[in-house]
């Protein structure tokens, strides 16, 4: 066959590889996001469809198609190891540098002991393990055991976000989960290199040691070295995209050096020396988190990046599972992970106390560390590409095993997140039907201004206030009192629990105070705070709380009736006519049906629907669902009836 014939099927193959993948990688995405809905991690949904779609059920990703697209779950490798590395902030956990050293060191001979000998028991029931002797066999259980001591920071990190988790627990968690990856790439490049020697009949000398350290020292150097010239790259004013291309760029450039550098020494030295691509590229991302001036950019980049990638990698994980293995050895993947949570128990329980970690956090502690995915599914599929004869099937195992963490881990760590006191969750939905009340924070004529405003649209607003108000001065309609301290308890003394909506207009502090209290204590959804200075903005931002600038809310104003004059008056309440009101969908008849079955006053439109803090472009075919917040302008009269009528 002529080359330039060869090179055109090549390429064509490789097209239709990548168009295969991208298909199947947008399903995973969409299963992903059902099986959230069930309360699974997004990662099984992803996992789920590459093994539906992979050459070991319906085909439509060939075992060919899983080969060629090793570039691609090296690059995707490369991501998530730069990813782990920026989640290491050496300063932020100084503090706690004692525990995450004991913690981390006996996990890690917790696991090593306890792993092995899991392996080395069931090892007469894998088939991939028949017919190797006892050093094989030994090697093999070293690889497995530091698979199954890898962690996955970023399902730590989300689940950290999701209950508002922070203290010393929790920064000792975050700690020990992204410093136990690096043990493990390290321990990796350790046991994949005696692996080598032990099976490929090479033998042992004393000189391998001192090899694999030169190795270890030199990925270490040429990390820091890449991590430099990875933050060139955020210097330049470029978009997100530039950006994320720029480090999936480099991360293809370190694997794609590290295969050429082994087999160049292979050729010309005699053996082959093999710089672990993930240990590069794990130092690079603690590099330009914790060396330079870029760790705020690299970060952004990565959380808005890692979206595509990880449905990607976690799908190519999926295809190459072998479920004739997975199939045979399910009750071994089951015998594998409870000796990995007896590891974590043990060792967390050690390294606890020799800390001088409280007692009773030590107790539970280690269900913090169950979950796994990235590190782990990326190892085992290194594995699985070194190891052509019998890593495919060990890696299938593996994953099993990894799935199964990856199901308990999310929420056990919830658990003892909630144990631990650090869990700051927003308070359930309540019954928020008749007159909706509003408590206003601060004394003054805006206060009561706004106050007689909300009571001539039906509201009961409430004056709250630290100081003694004057009586002389109160006007007789609106209900002012006097509270003797910020706390829960005293403005559930109050009836703040009951409140529709918070009205922010006291100094910073203690607005801040309160905005925690209506987050945590009572849920309440609508907190508005009236703030100028900035530096306050971000934990207002986190509690969901709606930031009103005084310095610049007349300019928005007045820049509003100049461009929508109409719409200005309508929100100021100036037009008589029509009216703007948000009311929440509460009527169960009414889930799932269209607004054009809706039959709405004529004299009314819906502006928006919001659905878990996401505005949706309404239109009649729009499904509603319980829970959406709907914007409509109407008259009075016809906004009082869909009122009653969508939150019955």
């Amino acid at each position: 066959m002529p080359p330039t014939t060869f090179s055109a099927v090549t390429l064509a193959s490789a097209l239709s590889a990548l168009i295969a993948l991208a298909l199947v990688a947008l399903a995973a995405e969409r299963v992903g996001a059902l099986l959230t809905r069930a309360r699974l991690p997004l990662i099984t949904g992803f996992l789920l469809a590459g093994v539906v779609s992979g050459p070991h059920a319906l085909g439509l990703l060939t075992e060919d198609m899983v080969l060629r697209m090793r570039w691609v779950e090296e690059v995707a490798l490369a991501f998530i190891a730069f990813a782990a590395g920026a989640e290491l902030h050496f300063e932020a956990l100084q503090s706690r540098l004692r525990s995450i050293r004991w913690i981390t060191v006996l996990q890690t001979l917790a696991m090593l002991g306890l792993g092995i000998s899991a392996v080395w028991l069931v090892s007469p029931r894998l088939d991939f393990m028949n017919g190797l002797d006892t050093s094989s066999r030994l090697a093999i259980a070293l690889l497995a055991a530091t698979v199954l001591l890898a962690r996955s920071p970023s399902s730590a990190i989300a689940v950290i976000n999701e209950v508002r988790a922070s203290g010393p627990f929790t920064r000792t968690v975050l700690g020990v989960t992204v410093a136990s990856d690096f043990v493990v790439v390290i321990l990796f490049a350790l046991s994949a290199s005696l692996a080598t020697a032990i099976l490929q009949g090479g033998g042992l000398d004393w000189t391998m040691p001192l090899l694999v350290c030169l190795e270890l020292l030199t990925a270490v150097v040429l990390g820091v070295g890449l991590g430099r010239l990875l933050g060139l790259g955020f210097r330049a004013r470029l978009p997100i995209a530039a950006k994320a291309l720029w480090v999936l760029g480099i991360g293809w450039a370190v694997f794609a050096g590290a295969h050429s550098f082994a087999h160049f020494a292979s050729r010309e030295v005699g053996f082959e020396i093999f710089l672990e691509p993930l240990l590069v590229c794990l130092v690079a991302g603690f590099t330009v988190s914790n060396m330079g001036p870029y760790r705020t950019e690299f970060a952004r980049t990565i959380d808005l990046s890692g979206g595509p990638v990880y449905v990607v990698f976690f799908t190519l994980a999926g295809a190459g599972v072998a479920l004739d293995v997975v199939r045979d050895s399910w009750q071994i993947a089951l015998i594998l992970a409870a000796a990995r949570l007896l590891a974590l128990a043990l060792g967390t329980w050690v390294g606890g106390t020799l800390a001088n970690e409280p007692a009773h956090q030590n107790r539970y502690s280690w269900l913090s560390y169950v979950t796994q995915a990235g590190i782990g599914l990326g190892l085992a599929r290194e594995i699985a590409a070194e190891f052509q004869g019998w890593g495919p099937a060990f890696a299938s195992l593996m994953i099993a095993v990894i799935v199964v963490n990856q199901l308990l881990g999310p929420p056990l760590f919830k658990a003892a997140l909630h144990r631990s006191g650090e869990a700051r969750l927003r308070s359930g939905q309540r019954d928020l039907r008749g007159t909706p009340r509003a408590f206003i924070f601060g004394l003054e004529g805006q206060a009561l201004a706004l106050a007689r405003q909300l009571a001539g649209h039906g509201w009961r607003p409430t004056i709250v206030t630290r100081k003694d108000p004057d009586s002389r001065g109160r006007p007789d309609e609106i209900e002012i009192v006097q509270v003797e301290d910020l706390t829960p308890e005293e403005l559930q003394r109050i009836g703040a629990q009951e409140a529709r909506a918070f009205l922010l207009l006291n100094k910073e502090a203690d607005a801040l105070r309160v905005a925690e209290i209506a987050y945590q204590d009572f849920g309440t959804r609508n907190v508005i705070a009236r703030s100028s200075d900035r530096v306050h903005w971000a934990n207002f931002e986190e509690l969901g709380v709606q930031i009103v600038d005084p310095n610049v809310a007349m300019v928005s104003l007045l820049d509003q009736f100049v461009r929508s004059p109409s719409a200005a008056s309508m929100m100021l309440g100036l037009d008589k006519d029509q009216e703007m009101l948000e009311i929440e969908l509460g009527n169960p008849d009414l889930d799932g049906v269209a607004l054009r079955d809706i039959s709405l006053p004529h004299d009314t439109l819906v502006v928006s629907v919001q659905r878990e803090r996401a505005s949706l472009v309404s239109h009649g075919y729009t499904r509603l669902q319980m829970g959406d917040v709907l914007t409509l302008v109407g008259s009075e009269e016809s906004l009082n009836r869909i009122e009653s009528r969508f939150a019955a």
